[in-house]
């Protein structure tokens, strides 16, 4: 027995040394293939001048996009969401708790710093309120009235994964909040909860569209024969690439995504860079008029600016028209919107950000006396309780925020959204990734995640003296200038505050 032993041990002892002596040929094979592969090409210097060696230059390029915001970068440096502003999503979703001690790391003095006006009476708790219910296209056939104050912005099902969508819509239905579709149109993912949708109409205007790619109305009846599609929302550009359509890659074009879309399957399915039907105010309020007619629901647009002329233009054709015609919601996108793939010029230099644009917008609006006609949406970055509270502050209606929901399924800003690589499962069709993302799981947590944003927002506003997020105005918030001096929002912008409840207030 012992000899046997002996001999199995020794066996396994010369299979493994076989083995080692097969994977070290092996790799012997791959650098010397490597080395002449290298000093033979012409394209990169690096990998020519030091073979083999300079190969691991890009792999360490590659996992610095990792190990950065774990290991080097501070909890306030990391772009495009540093360390700080995700924890603060991570534990809202999972609903744990968000103190923090021994100070704030949040530097005070750097202009554009948002600072709020602290009341020496806050509100009390037994004065709190909930957000107050508004109502969206009072005069259409079928408005919609709600008092949803944070809700998902426009993410297409096939840009995220069935899981994701599927979280997302079930989770929006436990919150309360409404689902954007995105322009890859209405999908049975999205259906499948009841929660209230807000369809997107896109350049190609899929799920909507004609084989050519114009609108069809059967079509359109048809989505909004769904009584949980409140709203259409007209996408003219986003954050992310203003003045260029979507892009999904021919491998995520399914037989299923094709039939939603009405598009051919397997075929890179590229949106116009601009509706071909929308090609000035006027084009705009017609299709405005044409959908609100054919659905009989509120129906408004989607917008990067980078000016106001043609807001105002906008605005003076609405006049000439009748305010009947005006559309009944904007949602304003501002230049740091990125959950899309774009060129890195789009990405970096094109449009405003939403703090310069979104008072321009409100302040537009109140010189033609359009709102609360005209409600206001705001995008961008509003993932944290400060930011949602600036953009009330300034006049929004509504936050919508796709980011900050895609934090809540759990994403690591990974950034290969665009690559079908995502390792949390939600920008990726592989199946074994997917398996990863559990949707009632995930849900909970985007419930979470709006629950938590709702009460922390509304600790901001109870701080500035009011009882509830809504009442919050330009007076309560300050802005940190070049000079380092903090200036109200009420000095800076001159604008009448009209607030939802029907009060217009000054500063």
């Amino acid at each position: 027995m012992p000899e046997d032993i002996l001999l199995i041990a020794a066996y396994g002892v010369l299979v493994l040394l076989g083995v080692l002596a097969i994977l070290s040929l092996a790799a012997l094979v791959w650098l010397v293939f490597a080395y002449f592969v290298d000093v033979t090409q012409t394209r990169h210097t690096v990998r020519r001048n030091f073979p083999v060696i300079g190969r691991f230059r890009y792999f360490f390029e590659h996992l610095g996009e990792f190990f950065r915001q774990y290991f080097f970068a501070m909890d306030r440096e990391e772009m495009p969401f540093n360390r700080a502003e995700r924890a603060w999503a991570y534990k809202a979703a999972k609903k744990v708790n968000t103190t923090v001690a021994f100070g704030s790391t949040r530097r005070l003095d750097l202009p554009g710093t948002v600072l709020f006006v602290n009341s020496p009476f806050p509100a009390l708790k037994k004065t709190f309120a909930e957000p107050a219910e508004i109502t969206i296209g009072e005069n259409c056939r079928h408005p919609f009235t709600t008092k949803s104050l944070i809700n998902i912005s426009g993410m297409s099902y096939g840009a995220l994964s069935k899981p994701a969508v599927q979280a997302l819509s079930h989770g929006a239905k436990q919150a309360g909040c409404w689902m954007n579709s995105g322009e890859g149109g209405v999908s049975p993912f999205h259906l499948e909860s009841g929660c209230d949708l807000v369809a997107q109409i896109g350049t190609a205007k899929y799920g909507v569209r004609t084989p050519e790619g114009e609108l069809d109305e059967e079509k359109l009846k048809a989505i909004a024969a769904h009584e949980q599609v409140r709203m259409f929302e007209i996408k003219l550009s986003q954050g992310a690439k203003p003045g260029k359509g979507g892009m999904l890659p021919g491998a995520k074009v399914s037989a299923e995504i094709a039939a939603i879309r009405g598009i051919p399957e397997g075929e890179d399915s590229i949106s116009p860079n601009g509706h071909p039907d929308i090609r000035s105010v006027d084009d705009l309020l017609d299709m405005i008029a044409r959908v609100r007619a054919v659905t009989g629901k509120p129906v408004g647009f989607k917008t990067v600016l980078g000016g106001m002329d043609w807001i105002q233009d906008l605005c003076h054709e609405i006049m000439l028209r009748g305010v009947e015609s005006a559309p009944d919601f904007i949602t304003l996108d501002g230049a740091e919107g990125g959950t899309g793939a774009a060129p890195q010029p789009l990405m970096d230099y094109m449009g405003l950000p939403l703090s310069q644009s979104l008072p321009m917008l409100v302040d537009t609006l109140d010189e033609f006396n359009l709102r609360p006609r005209i409600r206001v949406i705001a995008s961008g970055k509003l993932i944290n309780p400060d930011r949602v509270a600036w953009a009330l502050c300034t006049g929004a209606d509504f936050v919508v925020s796709a980011r900050g929901f895609m934090f809540a399924l759990g994403c690591i800003q990974a950034l290969q959204c665009n690559s079908n690589t995502c390792p949390t499962g939600i920008t990726t069709h592989d199946p074994k990734l997917q398996n990863g993302l559990v949707v009632k799981d995930k849900a909970r947590r985007v419930a979470q995640y709006v629950d938590s944003m709702i009460q922390e927002v509304g600790i901001i506003a109870h701080s500035c003296g009011v009882d509830e997020p809504r009442r919050l105005k330009r007076s309560h918030a300050r802005i940190v200038q070049p000079s380092g001096a903090a200036v109200l929002l009420s000095d800076l912008y001159a604008s009448n505050d009209f607030r939802s409840d029907g009060d217009f207030r000054h500063g």
